[in-house]
């Protein structure tokens, strides 16, 4: 791979990977995280659709933008209801950038299933917390936040079960 491509991979990676790792305590923290995270599933998810000739990651990877996206536009819909700013994709970068992989012994398929293993075990953390929170009212957006992780939850244990299908059939060397 050489070192355009592998940065490119990097950055993908890292901005998928970048979702996780703060939990949701307040709703302004919940739409950071889940936005930032399925922003970066769909860019990964793209990226894996020019890179890989494996058609089951691509497979895997149109799933990922067609469901991300949608419940990116979710998202977004439910914090423009109530006010709540959206991260915009130069912080997503800006994040990614401060993260580094070192993916040099693994092949892009590879590297993309083992991503989205660890990046769906992190989203399924992030929305199980905020699904199982005591709603306040006063908090905007709590009641809907709290619905939208709910209704996300079977789909993205769904995910992580195809992403370990996928880590099965390409693993690392």
């Amino acid at each position: 791979m050489d070192g355009f491509n592998l940065r490119h991979l990097t950055l993908a990676i890292a901005l998928s990977s970048c979702m996780g790792s703060v939990f949701a305590a307040t709703s302004n923290d919940f739409v950071d995280n889940a936005a930032a995270g399925g922003i970066a599933e769909v860019e990964a998810s793209k990226l894996a659709l020019e890179k890989s000739a494996s058609a089951d990651v691509k497979a895997f990877a149109n799933m990922m933008i067609s469901d991300h996206s949608k419940a990116n536009d979710e998202l977004a819909a439910i914090a423009k209801q109530h006010d709540i700013k959206v991260p915009d994709s130069t912080t997503l970068v800006k994040q990614a950038k401060e993260k580094i992989l070192d993916m040099r012994d693994e092949s892009f398929d590879a590297a993309y299933a083992n991503n989205q293993v660890k990046a769906h075990e992190e989203t399924i953390k992030l929305f199980k917390k905020e699904a199982d929170t005591v709603t306040d009212d006063r908090v905007a957006g709590a009641t809907e936040l709290k619905g939208f992780a709910q209704k996300m939850l079977p789909a993205l244990e769904k995910h992580l079960d195809m992403a370990k299908q996928l880590q099965a059939a390409h693993p690392s060397k």
